[in-house]
């Protein structure tokens, strides 16, 4: 997330995809419900490691929704169809100019198991070379953990670290020995880049 996905708002959708199983919610408890689920997922998501853990995790989630009167799988299935992710325009043409100059390329991202299923809806899988999620790890950014699991799956560690948290990804993957770049994409900010697009001539340089 705000490297290379991003996402819908999601309340709206949540709003709509309740309607179409026959709940009604206003405006402003599907956006309570959204701001509650992000906050317990945020504090949770490490329960996320395999599928099975996943699921209850998403259950979980839809209970601290405070759907009251809605089944909680409805609230689940309506939560699933409100989250909607795409990838950046930016973030396949960079990926496949990196992998064109021969670039093993792999994702380190604080997500649940999930992380593989957003990849592959958003058309990256194919254009990496691993990926590794901190629910699989057992360690998050800026825990230098995760970064090593990540530099695994590269097979070396001549590696530059790309993200958009100057603690979670820029401090993170200097204490891992990385060189780490920050990406900035709604506003400027000192040393950054604003597009994956920048990466391409400092991977040839």
């Amino acid at each position: 997330m705000g490297t290379l996905i991003g996402f819908e708002p999601p309340a709206p959708h949540l709003q709509a995809e309740l309607h179409a199983r026959g709940y009604e919610i206003d405006a402003a408890t599907a956006k309570r419900a959204i701001r509650d689920e992000i906050v317990y997922y945020r504090a949770h998501l490490a329960d996320g490691r395999d599928a099975e853990s996943l699921h209850d995790l998403r259950l979980r989630c839809a209970d601290a929704m405070r759907l009251d009167g809605i089944p909680r799988e409805t609230v689940l299935d309506a939560l699933l169809g409100a989250l909607r992710f795409h990838a950046y325009p930016d973030s396949a043409p960079a990926l496949i100019a990196l992998r064109e100059r021969g670039l093993r390329l792999v994702v380190v991202s604080n997500w649940d198991f999930s992380l593989h299923e957003r990849l592959a809806e958003t058309g990256l899988t194919s254009l990496l070379d691993g990926a590794i999620a901190s629910a699989e790890a057992g360690a998050a950014k800026p825990d230098p953990a995760i970064f090593e699991r990540a530099l695994e799956l590269a097979g070396t560690r001549d590696a530059w670290h790309v993200g958009d948290s100057p603690e979670a990804d820029v401090e993170g993957a200097r204490a891992a020995g990385l060189h780490a770049v920050l990406i900035s994409r709604d506003a400027p900010a000192p040393g950054a880049i604003r597009s994956l697009e920048e990466l391409i001539p400092l991977a040839s340089s």
